[in-house]
């Protein structure tokens, strides 16, 4: 999985995806976003920490050998062997023969770099959708199956189960079909969950695991680095995210399946007034507002913000969902380069 921005900012592509050719950048639109429009803060802020810790992510993570085994036996990969724990990279290519032409996927991978293991089936993109198991069995077989492969259950909080469509069946015919479900549980510090790009996960420490038909499993995940205190910061005040919003400093969230993101961004542009409503805090592997370069994952967790909002256009009102910084020292980082 890649770190939280990486993962943003692939969705904000997919998403202008249907834009005409060289659109205009997120920079470029985000410098008329709410420019004329009323800000105004209805979000309650009584339940949010008098202080946020930033914490620091001690990497490379070696998993132990039990945890390695384990996630090894999970995948039902027994017969590749077993890697001994180092700070190495490790993967397990899908089997297709020495004289096979194509790039071949990975079915088993350990990242300590990014304190990251992952498994897939071969095909992942095939599969048949009968007898896959109901919500309840898929949350009592993460929950097991978390503790097995090292994570902590007092610091997981179950999040939002997923839906994953082939787009072909076991016999290769053309279909579009759901041939699996699966449940995200996060990491949380503090009580505060981390920040995922989308619903399985990506992108937030913590397990996601996949089932498919008759219960096999068909992907599971994992990020969960070692981690201390870094350092305590107080929290941003309303009229300091007004700000950081006034000066294009936030983050607009694609709404799922969105065909024109930069055609939303045009229209928010007219907005006459923006009302917050809820604001939640997160945890992300990132500085905020900016984005990690030649992969190198960030070594801190830091707390930023999402808010929920609403536009108004004078005719007509749309939801709008905002990342923001929630710390004062990265409101006043980011203020100060504007």
């Amino acid at each position: 999985m890649k770190p939280s921005y990486e993962i943003l900012l692939a969705a904000i592509l997919v998403a202008a995806s249907s834009a005409p050719a060289a659109p205009p950048t997120w920079e470029e639109l985000s410098s008329r976003l709410f420019t004329n429009a009323a800000i105004i803060w209805q979000a309650p802020t009584d339940k949010l920490p008098k202080r946020f810790w930033i914490y620091q992510r001690e990497l490379p993570r070696i998993f132990p050998a039990t945890v390695i085994s384990n996630a090894i036996v999970l995948g039902s990969l027994q017969g590749k062997g077993f890697p001994k724990p180092s700070t190495n990279d490790f993967f397990i290519p899908e089997d297709k023969g020495p004289n096979y032409p194509g790039a071949l996927a990975t079915l088993f991978g350990i990242i300590p770099g990014d304190a990251n293991m992952y498994f897939s089936v071969p095909n992942y993109g095939a599969g048949s959708g009968d007898k896959i198991p109901s919500d309840e069995t898929i949350a009592a077989r993460a929950w097991k199956y978390a503790p097995q492969l090292g994570l902590d259950p007092a610091q997981l909080v179950q999040e939002r189960f997923y839906t994953h469509l082939c787009d072909s069946d076991t016999n290769g015919q053309a279909t579009n079909h759901v041939c699996g479900r699966g449940v995200f549980l996060s990491r949380q510090l503090e009580g505060i969950s981390f920040f995922s790009g989308d619903n399985d996960g990506s992108g937030g420490e913590g397990f996601s695991i996949e089932f498919g038909s008759r219960g096999q499993i068909r992907l599971f995940s994992l990020r969960w680095s070692m981690i201390e205190r870094y350092e305590s910061q107080q929290p941003a005040s309303p009229q300091d995210i007004i700000h950081c919003i006034q000066a294009h400093k936030t983050i607009v969230l694609p709404s799922p399946d969105e065909e024109d993101y930069f055609a939303r961004l045009k229209k928010l542009a007219s907005a006459k007034k923006l009302t917050i409503i809820k604001i939640t805090p997160y945890y992300g592997e990132a500085v905020f507002g900016e984005v990690p370069t030649n992969d190198v994952p960030c070594k801190f967790a830091t707390p930023f913000a999402e808010l929920e909002a609403v536009a108004d256009f004078g005719n007509s009102k749309a939801p709008v969902r905002l990342l923001s910084p929630i710390i004062v020292s990265e409101v006043n980082r980011l203020l100060s380069k504007h």
